[in-house]
């Protein structure tokens, strides 16, 4: 089958690799649709040491299964493997299990490839009415699910429902499209790039700002730079909440003795449970999170070419998506 493989630093083939089977108990999966994700362009720069090269990337992914008692039903794909039987587990927080595994990792390989395989319980069938490269952007979109419900929980009645989101890549806005799901409807997204600005602004009906201003009750970093963290430290109300999604970044940044004084509460967030997978799932199904028309489309054998433009700051869309088929 053909793939795009990670070789190394800003280095990635497109060629052939070995066919694969479905594993016992999993779904072979003919992947149609396959987004870049910013963990991917993290291992691309040569950043993620859990990734190191020769690897298959790509995991936010949506196909059709071959053969089997599924065959030829329409999914997309929960990438994050877990063992369903440990504490964290046990308690619906699978994605805090100690054992868990994700495709693009070993030892699972990732989905910009032709083919993956997966278990049954890591599938959401997609109607025939949904697009499957609008539905794989169930991954992104649950990572960011994840981050608005946990910030809304921890937010105080007593504080207004606005939000600020550093960050309008497709976790930022994704995080956006989340917050407004749930019911805030005031968000504002800082996007230093005037052409994804402008993107965000005109095309998604988002209110986009190159720099943040004033305080906010809700802040949700998509970026996790220390220029971001800075930028929530600084901009968060007394007693707000802020939400670290962002992974661009190790150290650096945050106010602790302005976050201690004032009670703001920083909460991480990592991927997302198996049940916000399948309610972010449904809320793309029925239109809760917009028409999601923020995506491009690419042949997967261009792949290289568009990793290099996303290093580059040439793409104004918040999302690239790969056809591994085309």
């Amino acid at each position: 089958m053909k793939a795009l493989v990670y070789e190394g630093v800003e280095t990635l083939a497109y060629r052939d690799v070995p066919d694969i089977t479905a594993r016992d108990d999993e779904h072979l999966i003919r992947i149609e649709a396959v987004g870049i994700c910013g963990s991917d362009m993290h291992a691309y720069l040569g950043h993620d040491a859990r990734r190191p090269a020769p690897l298959i990337l790509g995991h936010e992914a949506a196909g059709v299964v071959q053969g089997g008692p599924m065959d030829g039903t329409r999914v997309t794909i929960n990438p994050l493997v877990t063992c369903g039987t440990c504490p964290a587990c046990q308690a619906a927080r699978e994605n805090l299990c100690p054992t868990r595994q994700i495709i693009s990792m070993e030892p699972r390989p990732g989905a910009f490839a032709q083919y993956v395989s997966m278990p049954g319980s890591n599938l959401v069938t997609v109607p025939n009415a949904v697009p499957l490269d609008k539905a794989s952007l169930a991954e992104p979109l649950a990572v960011s699910w994840h981050a608005a419900r946990l910030a809304l929980a921890a937010l105080h009645p007593s504080m207004e429902r606005t939000a600020l989101v550093l960050g309008g890549g497709a976790i930022g806005l994704a995080a956006s499209l989340a917050l407004k799901a749930m019911g805030i409807q005031t968000v504002t997204v800082v996007e230093p790039n005037p052409a994804r600005r402008a993107f965000l602004t005109e095309t998604c009906g988002e209110t986009a700002m190159a720099e943040p201003d004033g305080l906010y009750p809700l802040i949700i970093d998509a970026v996790g730079f220390a220029a971001t963290r800075a930028a929530a430290s600084a901009h968060s109300e007394p007693g707000g909440v802020i939400a670290h999604v962002g992974l661009g970044e190790d150290t650096g940044g945050l106010d602790v003795r302005r976050m201690t004084l004032q009670e703001i509460t920083f909460i991480g967030t990592y991927t997302y449970t198996a049940q916000d997978f399948r309610d972010t799932a449904q809320a793309i199904f029925d239109g809760r999170l917009g028409p999601l028309d923020w995506l491009q489309t690419r042949p997967l054998a261009d792949g290289a070419a568009a990793f290099h433009d996303l290093r580059h700051g040439a793409v104004a869309t918040p999302k690239i998506v790969l056809d591994p088929w085309a």
